[in-house]
């Protein structure tokens, strides 16, 4: 019977700068267990949501220039959760690193794929939404996503590819979309991948990668 021994992969970070001050406490090998105060309400929720269905144990503290827009604040929290991951990885070892999920919620469907390659790279797609026009949610948009999912891809050295495509889009004469329900099916999802992405493989000796490292 192959045997390896249970590591323990948590982590603390923490990022302070003149527009944020950020901590991070991460557990991989958790069990849904979240905290998050980031003064950005809707981004809460999607946390819970990502570390609810990833199996993460996450707490996150933030404080911004919010005053000013959610920018640097959101921004500055897909740095830390990344960080976070990439140094509760450590070397890699045993991992899958392969990972990926489809979610749906009402006519939206998310599919989201991870690659933990050390090559942080992060693409969205929204596939067949044509004219129909996102509302904000608490001033929460969807480049705003796509900056925070691009800061933690980079931060955590992960292939980060997301796609969502909105089922009967032709029939659907919708013009708005709330983007609550254009982005719950995409943090869930991405939970889901990234607890893949992160299981140990039994099989695997050590680094899965023919290079022999992740960095």
């Amino acid at each position: 019977m192959l045997f390896k021994r249970k590591l323990e992969r948590k982590t603390k970070v923490s990022r302070k700068t003149r527009e944020t001050e950020i901590s991070c406490s991460l557990n991989i090998d958790g069990k849904g267990n979240a905290q998050i105060n980031t003064g950005i309400g809707f981004l809460d929720h999607m946390l819970e949501l990502f570390a609810f269905h990833g199996l993460f144990d996450l707490k996150i503290s933030a404080k911004g220039d919010l005053k000013v827009d959610i920018h640097h604040t959101n921004e500055d929290i897909g740095i830390v959760l990344g960080q976070a991951f990439k140094k509760a990885l450590g070397n890699m070892r045993g991992i899958k690193r392969f990972g990926s999920a489809s979610v749906p919620m009402e006519d939206v469907k998310a599919d989201v794929t991870v690659d933990i390659s050390g090559r942080g790279h992060f693409s969205g797609i929204r596939a067949n939404f044509g004219q129909a026009m996102l509302e904000a949610k608490e001033n929460y948009a969807w480049n705003d996503a796509e900056h925070f999912f691009e800061s933690f891809a980079k931060q955590g050295g992960m292939n980060l590819i997301i796609k969502e495509e909105l089922e009967n889009a032709i029939s659907n004469k919708m013009e708005n979309l709330d983007i609550h329900t254009v982005l719950e099916p995409v943090f869930k999802a991405l939970g889901k991948a990234l607890d893949q992405a992160t299981q140990i493989d039994p099989r695997r000796e050590g680094v899965p990668s023919t290079k022999g490292i992740i960095d």
